[in-house]
């Protein structure tokens, strides 16, 4: 499967009977899905099929859609009530002259709820169904178009991070092959460190063993050069086997943060620390590259 990138747009327009309709879906990042919809009025019938074909689609970000639709020549319709304009006048005429009131006006008249009825223009059961299936069929085709620009996108991040995980093996191996991890430099660097030791006078034979032993453990890498180098052939795999791997990336990018910090925390050396160092870049633009993907 290919990977994704959680941002795209897309759009499709449309046409069936009467009506013309456009579908907008675009996509943004997110820890999970949520799909927020916008339908005009009269459409609501639509949403729960709507809401069962987007995450179909889309696994994973945050998903805006919505529909505009409009009728060819749908001007409403408006009639007058003549029995109720009628008895209306005639109500009016039963008040006496002498109540000093204004003449009623047309404009007036109209105004009266009920008087005026506006009528719209409305789809037989048959003409309601089709429409909804050329919308469906319209959202369909704008999804396609959805996640066709989300996996172009996908691509080019797949390669970015690819570039990211061969950089930080590079490193692993570097660090892996540094002179300061040499069995000599670990010597002259721990015998230094019991000499130091040794001159405490109230250090006695037993607890400097135990000192030196507690020094030689926390100088030694090798448990992170090996987790490192197993979480970024982990990595790889993932890129390889595609789909919705976004959420699993993230998470070997947070063991690949740790490891490179613990290595940095215990390089005995000038330049396994700068190695270090230069790991951790890599593993955080890493880790902000793989928000993107789904």
């Amino acid at each position: 499967m290919a990977l994704a990138s959680m941002t795209g747009f897309a759009r499709q327009a449309g046409q069936s009977g009467a009506w013309t309709w456009a579908w907008e879906v675009k996509t943004v990042n997110a820890k999970g899905f949520d799909l927020r919809l916008r339908l005009p009025p009269g459409f609501d019938a639509l949403e729960p099929g709507v809401r069962a074909d987007v995450p179909k689609r889309i696994a994973r970000g945050t998903c805006f859609a919505s529909l505009a639709a409009q009728r060819a020549g749908s001007g409403t319709d408006i009639r007058i009530n003549r029995p109720a304009l009628d008895a209306l006048v005639a109500a009016l005429a039963d008040i006496p002259a002498r109540a000093n009131l204004q003449p009623a006006s047309l404009d007036g008249l109209l105004g009266v709820r009920g008087v005026v009825e506006v009528a719209e223009p409305t789809e037989d059961e048959a003409g309601t169904q089709a429409l909804h299936g050329d919308l469906r069929k319209g959202l369909a085709a704008t999804l396609d178009a959805l996640v066709a620009a989300r996996q172009q996108e996908g691509v080019a991040l797949g390669g970015l991070l690819a570039e990211r995980l061969d950089r930080m093996e590079a490193l692993q191996k570097r660090a892996d092959a540094a002179p300061g991890r040499s069995a000599e430099a670990i010597g002259r660097r721990l015998a230094d460190q019991v000499a130091a030791l040794a001159g405490n006078p109230g250090l006695d034979p037993e607890r400097l063993h135990q000192e030196a032993v507690l020094l030689a453990v926390k100088g030694d890498i090798r448990e992170e050069l090996d987790r490192l180098a197993t979480h970024i052939a982990a990595a790889r795999e993932l890129l390889a086997k595609g789909g919705a791997i976004g959420r699993r990336l993230d998470f070997l990018a947070q063991e690949l943060s740790r490891e490179s910090n613990t290595l940095s925390a215990k390089s005995p050396d000038a330049e396994l620390s700068a190695i270090g160092l230069e790991l951790k870049v890599e593993v955080e633009q890493f880790r902000e590259q793989v928000q993107n993907l789904e």
